[in-house]
């Protein structure tokens, strides 16, 4: 009978964290037509909204993100890339390089991020690993060993369709965030103007990203970057502050080019307004069960304004959840030796009382036995002499 009433609260008890949960997400849910959208904390990753973060999608030319990053912390940026006749030949937007045109890294890599140059980004390529099927695969190594992503699997360096050419909202979330750490990155990535000098022609080029350009005005937008194509639709990543926090968007798969500038719009305005920055100080102590962890240095958590809730496992994962249930950051804790009890410390005085007594003893042999066998062999060195005489 006490095994049933158990059942049953435990069954009730699910049931309700199910349909709490559930509210949760409900009241959670954004007035966003892109079908996937991820908003993280630049600087923490905390995530602080979702929709289909990990369904895996096509990113269009949002790939050149990780090309770019891949290409600075690979490449020398000073050296000269010869431009090859398969890199000219490459479909839609283009920076116009000719075959045997030499050009140095970083110039390409501004041509492919502020002006989606296609041709720009399989030149790197070539230069990088020899071909493009080789950079894939160093890409795709780089992405899943270096930033951690699982979700991303890349065929080429410009984001031109192909079937096996997909990642997701939080995987290009995450890739833009570590990318932003890079200076060289973060400069070319907030880059509205370049004055661009070529063999085929002299022009300025424009960032596509009509928040970053201006034409779509919004407070403290940082950088960004756009992608199209017919089977991934809309694809946008923008970056923007307020002085307080550092916000990254991502959306997916926006039937209408505005559509995706709006929905990040309203990314920036529910994470603006809902979150906040908190140090946690070194040496803080949080407890599971009997067990202790702090913080080996001060750590800034994303923080919504309403309420948190702190919680650590007995592994010392501390996870910030807001008042909803949502979990927006985890943050590894280290382990703190218990110290030891008293009972312990006094057998451990009485064991070295008890210890001291036999070392003396043991000593006090040791002295005589070698007092004795000296006073042995000068006796036996007398008699020895007294023979002789």
């Amino acid at each position: 009978m006490k095994n049933i009433f158990l059942y049953l609260i435990v069954t009730v008890f699910v049931l309700f964290s199910f349909q709490y949960n559930v509210f949760a997400e409900e009241a959670r849910q954004l007035d966003l037509k892109s079908e996937g959208a991820v908003l993280l904390d630049s600087e923490t990753n905390a995530i602080l909204y979702a929709k289909n973060a990990d369904e895996k999608m096509y990113p269009a030319s949002l790939t050149k993100i990780a090309t770019a990053i891949y290409a600075i912390e690979k490449g020398n940026l000073d050296s000269i890339v010869t431009v090859s006749a398969n890199a000219v030949r490459q479909d839609g937007t283009r920076v116009y390089l000719n075959e045997g045109e030499q050009v140095p890294l970083k110039k390409l890599i501004q041509g492919m991020l502020i002006n989606s140059g296609n041709d720009a980004a399989v030149a790197i390529a070539e230069y990088l690993d020899g071909d493009v099927k080789t950079f894939a695969e160093s890409l795709n190594s780089y992405l899943k060993n270096k930033i951690g992503v699982t979700n991303t699997h890349f065929t080429n360096p410009n984001g031109l369709h192909d079937e096996n050419h997909y990642t997701t909202a939080m995987d290009l979330a995450l890739i833009t965030n570590y990318a932003l750490k890079n200076p060289t990155f973060a400069e070319i990535f907030g880059t509205k103007v370049l004055d661009w000098q070529g063999q085929s022609w002299s022009t300025r080029i424009l960032t596509h990203h009509r928040m970053l350009k201006g034409e779509l005005p919004y407070p403290g937008i940082s950088g960004g970057k756009t992608g199209y194509t017919t089977e991934a639709k809309q694809t946008l990543a923008t970056t923007a502050g307020n002085g307080n926090l550092k916000l990254t968007a991502v959306v997916l798969k926006s039937d209408l080019k505005n559509d995706k500038y709006k929905d990040t719009a309203v990314l920036f305005d529910y994470g603006f307004k809902g979150y906040q920055h908190e140090t946690i100080n070194q040496g803080v102590i949080f407890k599971s069960g009997n067990k202790e962890f702090y913080p080996e240095s001060d750590i800034v958590i994303t923080e919504d304004v309403s309420g948190n809730i702190k919680t650590v496992n007995d592994e010392g994962l501390l996870s910030i959840e807001n008042n909803n249930g949502q979990v927006l950051q985890k943050v590894q804790l280290k382990y703190k030796d218990p110290p030891k009890s008293k009972s312990a410390e006094i057998k451990s005085k009485k064991a070295n009382k008890k210890e001291s007594p036999l070392i003396l003893l043991n000593t006090l042999i040791g002295l005589l036995l070698i007092t004795g066998a000296g006073t042995l062999i000068q006796r036996q060195r007398r008699r020895k002499v007294s023979r002789y005489y």
